[in-house]
This record gives C-alpha cells, sequence and structure tokens, in this order.
C-alpha cells in the first residue's frame, strides 16, 4: 500500500488521472507492471475520484451493478458483489436508496463500494477518508489493508499523515509536480537528519530549549513543547538539565513522524 502526498496542487490528482487515461502527460509514461497499460488493463483498475463520480438519483445497489457491467461482468455477478460491498461496508440495510438520500459519508462509502465491485488489481483512491466519521475510518482502513494483503495494489491521497503511517509501509510525496520523497517510511524515518521531541515540565522550557543545539522548529500547545532538531543533538545532558529545572511530565525522543518529513519535504 502506497501513500500518495503532497500539497494542495502538487499533482496528485493530475496523476491519478494519467493513470486512466482521463490526462495525457506532456511527457514521460504511465506503466503497468513494466508496460503501458492497455484499455483490458485500465479496465482491471479501480479508481475512487475525490470529486464523487456518482449518479445521485440513482439507487446504490442499481449504480453497483451498472458498474460492475461496465467492468465486463454478467449481471448477477455484478449484483452479487454490489450487494457484497454494501454489506461489508455497512449499507446493506440502504441497498436502495437513492445516492442523494444517503449522507456525506455513505455516499463515501458507496464511492469506495465502487472501485472494489469488479475485483480490480489495482486501487487507486483520491482522498478516500475525505469526511468520514471515525467508525467509518476504521471500516475503511481494514478494507484497504485486507485488499493489499490479499495481492492487489492500492494507491491512496490523504492529508491525515496520521492514518497514512498506520498503514502504509510505502509512501511517495510530491511537490511542484516531482517526486521529492519516496520509499519505506520506517527506513525513512531512520534515515531522516531530524528527530522529534517532546518536552512538557513544571519549570520555565523555554530557557532550556534556548540552550538546546540544532533547533530547527518548536511548537507549543500551552502545556507541551514539541521541536524538531537535527539528529545529532546530543540530548542526555538536556534530559539532565530539564530534570533540574523542574518536575518532567512529558520527555520523548524519537525518529520524525510522517508529518514532521511532510514538512521538511515541502518547506
Amino acid at each position: 500500500m502506497l501513500g500518495f502526498l503532497g500539497p494542495n496542487g502538487a499533482g496528485k490528482t493530475t496523476t491519478m488521472r494519467t493513470v486512466f487515461g482521463l490526462l495525457t502527460p506532456d511527457s514521460g509514461d504511465v506503466l503497468w507492471d513494466g508496460r503501458v497499460p492497455t484499455a483490458e488493463d485500465r479496465s482491471n483498475f479501480g479508481y475512487m475520484p475525490e470529486e464523487r463520480g456518482l449518479y445521485p438519483k440513482m439507487k446504490a445497489h442499481d449504480q453497483l451493478t451498472y458498474l460492475g457491467r461496465l467492468h465486463g461482468m454478467t449481471s448477477n455477478e455484478a449484483g452479487e458483489s454490489a450487494d457484497r460491498w454494501l454489506a461489508i461496508l455497512g449499507l446493506a440495510d440502504r441497498r436502495m436508496d437513492p445516492i442523494e438520500a444517503l449522507s456525506h459519508g455513505n455516499q463515501q462509502r458507496v464511492q469506495l463500494a465502487a472501485s472494489l465491485v469488479h475485483d480490480p488489481e489495482l486501487l487507486v483512491l483520491d482522498e478516500p477518508f475525505a469526511g468520514l466519521d471515525p467508525i467509518a475510518v476504521i471500516t475503511m482502513s481494514d478494507v484497504l489493508r485486507e485488499q493489499a494483503a490479499s495481492g492487489k495494489a492500492v494507491v491512496f491521497s490523504s492529508h491525515q499523515l496520521d492514518l497514512v503511517e498506520d498503514l502504509c509501509e510505502d509512501v511517495a510525496i510530491v511537490n511542484d509536480g516531482a517526486i521529492v520523497v519516496e520509499g519505506r517510511v520506517k527506513h525513512l524515518k531512520d534515515a531522516a537528519p531530524i528527530r522529534h521531541l517532546e518536552l512538557e515540565i513544571d519549570g520555565n522550557a523555554d530557557e532550556l530549549l534556548a540552550q538546546l543545539e540544532g533547533v530547527r522548529s518548536t511548537e507549543f500547545d500551552g502545556t507541551r513543547h514539541t521541536v524538531i532538531i537535527d539528529a545529532d543533538t546530543e540530548i542526555r545532558g538536556f534530559l539532565g538539565r530539564a530534570q533540574d529545572a523542574g518536575r518532567v511530565r512529558h520527555f520523548t525522543y524519537t525518529t520524525p513522524s510522517l508529518t514532521d518529513l511532510f514538512k521538511e519535504a515541502v518547506a
């Protein structure tokens, strides 16, 4: 599962549309399994656009069945698959409701089902978690994990970086139309030139942090300081000084989060 990340306007949606032949790149090629994909290949891809492409007055089950037929399924196959995915996504009791009668989150679930109904080899999902409540996020996360575990290729974009870090082994970060960071999340974090420090003490943390070398950025939420520092900064002496300054209520020193890496990459 690949997290495809970048700030607004970086080129994520454009790239995804290019995969499906909806846009033609000025240069370069889209390759699938080492070759330019054919129309038949693309019929085995599943796409979930950020802006939903559903027919608002069509019933959820009928819509999924119709889309399955467009991918070459028989009427029975498409109908059975539609029922299966609506049940998995918690919409079995809304199967005959028109799309426009569903909430934003439930429409999002139907859109995911539309990308899955024909059992695709590749899933390309543009902001699939946008607008979902916590339960729906868990459901969608479980579905994507199962798809990846079954051998499907899954690519999705999201601004919820903590979720991406939890789900994805690999990420690619794009900025201004070019990849600026890519690789295994764990390897990127371990190799990063920065570290993530959190500090909460009863004493004056500002004076302590002013003595800390290699500080790149600091944030304070009224209780806890979050600091990005150079990876080679000596931290043991700093912890000792913090303990001398007052009661240490919270102290962590870790590899950077995916959010930290993202900020460094696109700053």
